[in-house]
């Protein structure tokens, strides 16, 4: 706790501006009911209050967005990663969710060179004879440069921007503050588990930071798609290469939104799409190691229709028993299955409380709107968000690790069509659907799988024994305890407690008032005011009493 508040009071500046930018835009109230009334009260002298009326006629999506770009890049980052929670929010705030742009203008070369000499040990001039000091493209952690090396060969250097991470880990230990007190001061934010998003997404940020780990990232894409010659990965520059500098083959090639230059240069767009949606289905249902933003800024078309995929730094990552989930959620979609939709979708409930009978009914319904609909009329990232629309009714979540995939999928169509009118991405689906089917029931897989469940057993029936002694010693020595969570018991233990201190307090102002009667008749002892002491203190007691008991009654039946 000391820690935390020296933390708060360390970073007071930024938590006094965030508070101020909140209160602009209309957040005033959300300020206080977490704690930060003082600060709201000092930051809101200070802005123009005619302004944040006339931002008041927006929609709420709205002004949040605008705040999230105000605050600054890590908030930025956090909005778009918000943007992936369509089970949490509805459409309209993930499209404006979706509109905040990671651009920001670079830094000068000459703050950038310091962090450069450190990286490399010496001047980047010595190292990139040709290095240019104009940055090609600029985002809140990095910036981009064009160098060649000693040899000619052309490179583009990726350097972090000086002190940012400082910058960052302070906007991450206020969220993180902020994220405790939402839960703690509004109940109502809880179900959604801001304290947990905000985790991931420090997480995830922090592996941004690392231009090192983009780089293995990279390096492994490359490696699994060495046996693919229509689509590439730059090539790294590892004595080079730190955790602040990423040197990186340079890609020359048409930006994959110059759809006018692709098809200038003869380029089989349709064939472009098919290659983009097979390269990310591979990833995810092949290898569970897939790029998470494929969007057009992040593809280059090449000579012979190939592709080149850049920015590796935001990847995901799915276990083989989640992909299994994924492929059998996909198929169940593409073959409109109601029941192993729900079924999967009830595993990733965990041990929230299901409606099935509701559940299956939403998933009817959903399944029913698309049931005439051919092939051509499906747009997958629109069945894709209805489905996340029956989860978020039903109060169940996306699990963490699947929220960048159904981001990747969505953004991998809406590129697809952006080539191709006519993509559709279940049509590539469903080889690959099939294969992890396939795969599923080979005799090597079920035979790992035989083993492991038997290893399992084994384990289990090992332990029993010891598990069993050692849960006899506990009830021999009076340890075991049972929990039992009867919210409906502990109601009625509250109200029986209430009306036990009431009855409590009427027998006890009953002793008062008779026996301040009886002592009203004894003559001698002090007085007050003519009166038995005594007498007229019981008297004035067993009234303060009264007068509670009434008030205790008069609440207990408002509420």
């Amino acid at each position: 706790m000391i820690r935390e508040t020296i933390s708060v009071w360390r970073d007071f500046g930024r938590l006094r501006e965030i508070a101020g930018i909140l209160i602009h835009y209309g957040w005033g109230d959300i300020v206080k009911r977490i704690g930060l009334g003082n600060l709201s009260e000092r930051a809101g002298s200070v802005l123009h209050h005619k302004r944040a009326d006339e931002l008041m006629h927006l929609p709420p999506e709205v002004r949040v967005r605008m705040a999230l770009q105000d605050l600054g890049p890590t908030f930025v980052k956090l909005g778009q990663v918000l943007a992936t929670r369509p089970d949490i929010f509805p459409p309209q705030w993930i499209d404006e969710f979706s509109k905040l742009q990671d651009k920001v203008p670079p830094d000068p070369f000459e703050q950038l060179q310091p962090e450069l000499e450190r990286a490399l040990g010496r001047s980047p001039f010595e190292v990139f004879p040709d290095l240019q000091t104009e940055a090609i493209a600029g985002a809140s952690i990095a910036q981009v440069h064009l160098a060649k090396l000693q040899d000619g060969t052309p490179v583009v250097l990726k350097i972090r921007r000086p002190n940012i991470e400082a910058r960052i880990d302070a906007d991450l230990r206020l969220l993180a503050h902020l994220g405790r007190l939402l839960e703690s001061e509004m109940p109502e934010s809880r179900r959604f588990q801001p304290g947990k998003i905000i985790g991931q997404f420090a997480k995830s940020l922090r592996r941004e930071l690392d231009l090192a780990m983009e780089a293995r990232n990279t390096e492994r894409f490359a490696h699994n798609f060495a046996d693919d010659p229509n689509v590439s990965f730059a090539r790294i520059h590892w004595e080079f290469t730190s955790e602040t500098l990423m040197v990186m083959e340079h890609i020359q090639g048409i930006p994959g939104n110059d759809m006018q230059g692709a098809r200038e240069a003869g380029l089989d767009l349709q064939l472009l799409a098919a290659r983009g949606a097979d390269t990310v289905l591979k990833m995810v249902l092949i290898d569970g190691f897939f790029h998470a933003d494929p969007h057009p800024g992040n593809v280059f078309y090449l000579s012979g229709n190939r592709l080149a995929i850049i920015d590796c730094g935001m990847v995901g990552r799915i276990t083989m028993d989640r992909r299994d989930q994924i492929a059998d959620m996909l198929a169940g979609l593409v073959s409109r299955d109601i029941e192993a939709l729900r079924d999967i979708l009830i595993s990733w409930a965990g041990d929230a409380p299901v409606d099935e009978n509701k559940l299956t009914t939403d998933l009817d319904e959903l399944i029913f709107n698309y049931d005439t609909a051919s092939l051509k009329q499906i747009r997958f990232g629109v069945l894709l968000n209805d489905l996340v629309t029956v989860m978020r009714e039903n109060h169940l979540t996306v699990p963490p690790d699947l929220t960048m995939l159904f981001k990747a999928l969505i953004t991998l169509e809406g590129l697809g069509r952006q080539l191709d009118p006519d993509f559709q991405i279940v049509r590539h689906l469903t080889p690959f659907v099939k294969r992890v089917i396939i795969d599923r029931y080979k005799p090597g897989a079920m035979l790992k799988r035989g083993r492991r469940n038997l290893m399992n057993v084994v384990d289990v029936a090992t332990a029993l024994p010891r598990d069993v002694s050692r849960l006899l010693r506990e009830i021999r020595r009076g340890r075991v305890k049972i929990d039992l969570d009867l919210k409906r018991l502990d109601h009625f233990g509250h109200q029986l407690d209430h009306s036990t201190n009431r009855l409590t307090l009427a027998l006890v102002t009953s002793a008062l008032i008779i026996g301040s009667s009886i002592v009203m008749t004894v003559k001698g002892g002090p007085t007050l005011f003519g009166l038995p002491a005594f007498g007229f203190l019981g008297f004035f007691l067993a009234s303060l009493f009264g007068v509670m008991l009434m008030v205790s009654i008069w609440r207990s039946g408002k509420d």
